[in-house]
């Protein structure tokens, strides 16, 4: 049995958008298939140590412990560790923070105890990537992301196309701090509930993805990435309506999105389900811009808030070393 290395592990895992599904009835094979987007800036960030039994720091809601037992019983290993918690993507708000802990802390106790996990291995162990692969290939590598959707029931989506976003181009969230998107049993019920999902509505989507989508984010042509978005989230938003109380979850945030629309940006939408909303726009000056217009517009809302963010063009950083890196996230 592997043992226990002396050095700490440091692990920076990125949040990411989930911008939306293409099949979720698998009618050639394969169900769900999914596209997002890794984000810069907003992180969960833990270091492992050596210790005789699990503890954690910083982590009051038992999540962090029970993930780590989880993955060591699984593994067959008797030795312990400490996490401490230093920075959590918030919780079910659309960003994937479930599966960025859940890979962060498989992945510490895997370096520190010698194992060589993958993140589809930790993915696995831990229940993860049940629908969606975006979220481990945003912990992988970074970027603009498709997976192709779940061929074998127990597999992890496989990334099939990972493109470098553009550096220019920016994210403005859309945060509803009062509520909690669909997760766990709820958010399994509610796909059960689910109207079908026709043939002819999978092949728009895909036909969306492939000839407008990605080939916008390789041109860089955010006029046509905004379009293609736009028209995916219609899409996916009315068919989740039934579920989410609408195409989006939150209220607040779909008066935001609909403001946003009224300047005559395009690129909007919703992550996963929500309440997190987004828009694109094409630099930080336009970033900052509508950053000014909605807080100026929605100024007594107190429980909406906003925040500029970048894609991120890398993946999870992972360090085995005494010393603990700086955390570069910048409030906007």
């Amino acid at each position: 049995m592997p043992g226990m290395d002396s050095l700490p592990v440091y692990v920076e895992a990125p949040a990411r958008l989930h911008l939306g599904f293409l099949d979720l009835e698998g009618s050639l094979g394969r169900q769900f298939g999914s596209l997002g987007l890794t984000l810069d800036g907003i992180t969960t960030r833990i270091v492992a140590r050596r210790n005789n039994c699990v503890e954690v720091l910083g982590d009051s809601t038992g999540r962090v412990q029970g993930i780590a037992e989880k993955f060591l019983a699984a593994k067959g290993l008797t030795e312990g560790c400490q996490i401490e918690v230093l920075d959590q993507i918030p919780a079910h708000s659309g960003l994937g923070s479930g599966t960025q802990l859940s890979l962060a802390v498989g992945t510490a106790i895997s370096r520190l105890c010698s194992l060589e996990c993958t993140p589809q291995d930790i993915a696995e162990t831990l229940d993860r990537g049940a629908r969606s692969g975006v979220g481990i290939g945003a912990f992988q590598q970074g970027g603009f992301l498709l997976d192709a959707g779940k061929g074998v029931p127990d597999s992890v989506p496989p990334i099939v196309s990972r493109l470098r976003f553009p550096s220019a181009w920016r994210v403005v969230l859309f945060i509803d701090s009062t509520l909690r998107g669909l997760h766990g049993n709820d958010e399994s019920t509610s796909f059960a509930s689910l109207p079908s999902f026709s043939p002819e509505t999978a092949a728009y989507l895909c036909h969306l993805v492939l000839m407008q989508i990605l080939p916008a984010v390789f041109e860089r042509d955010l006029e046509a990435f905004s379009k293609g978005i736009s028209g995916l989230q219609r899409c996916i938003g009315d068919h989740f309506a039934s579920a989410q109380g609408g195409r989006y979850t939150s209220r607040a945030v779909s008066e935001a999105i609909e403001y946003t629309e009224s300047l005559g940006i395009e690129g909007v939408g919703q992550s996963s389900w929500g309440p997190m909303g987004f828009a694109f726009v094409d630099s930080e000056i336009q970033g900052h811009a509508l950053l000014r217009d909605l807080r100026t517009r929605f100024a007594a809302n107190e429980g909406l808030q906003f925040k500029i963010v970048s894609g991120k063009n890398t993946g999870a950083v992972v360090l085995q070393q005494d010393r603990i890196p700086v955390s570069k996230a910048v409030e906007s």
